[in-house]
């Protein structure tokens, strides 16, 4: 069956770097149940990450493989690295973590039991996050300033719902998300 005809339940996080995405999906994974989707991407492990966890990490030549042979929903390319979101992570009750050209792809399936959110954190915050997580100083220098124009509410267009993370714990965004979704799908 085509993927475009499956009816099926999700939640898309976007939102700028360190604005509490893959935090927040791994709480809403904890503590409700649902299921991260493992993207694939090409950049770099960081400190603690590990493949099939994080991410399916794998080179640019095999990324260019699976694209041809269509096996991503969507994908994109961000700070000089390959991101997609693999068919076979499509499932109820999912949540997927997206750039800008992510979430348009998934939009792009009319599915309306598709739940996006973008979250947003101010720069210094994101800049503190970066920090404590073990981000390279240039790096988060690098993608502060992509952010300002990759991020920009023009180039993300229409999501469900905006979630400010900046003031709230993760244990609030999460609930917040999974109270939203809740209403939205049924």
């Amino acid at each position: 069956m085509p993927l475009l005809s499956i009816i099926f339940r999700m939640i898309l996080l976007v939102g700028a770097s360190a604005s509490g995405k893959t935090v927040t999906a791994l709480d809403l994974q904890r503590r409700y149940g649902l299921k991260k989707a493992i993207t694939t991407t090409t950049r770099e492990k960081r400190v603690g990450e590990t493949d099939g966890v994080e991410y399916f990490f794998i080179t640019k030549d095999e990324f260019m493989k699976r694209l041809n042979e269509g096996k991503f929903v969507e994908h994109s390319l961000y700070n000089e690295n390959y991101y997609g979101c693999g068919i076979d992570q499509v499932d109820d009750d999912k949540i997927v973590v997206l750039d800008p050209n992510g979430l348009h792809s998934f939009l792009k399936l009319n599915n309306k039991h598709i739940v996006s959110y973008l979250l947003i954190a101010d720069e210094k915050t994101r800049h503190d996050r970066m920090i404590s997580r073990g981000d390279k100083f240039e790096n988060i220098e690098k993608r502060l300033k992509n952010d300002i124009n990759d991020f920009s509410l023009d180039k993300i267009g229409k999501v469900d719902y905006i979630i400010h993370t900046e003031n709230q714990t993760i244990e609030q965004t999460s609930d917040q998300i999974y109270k939203l979704y809740k209403e939205k799908i049924r």
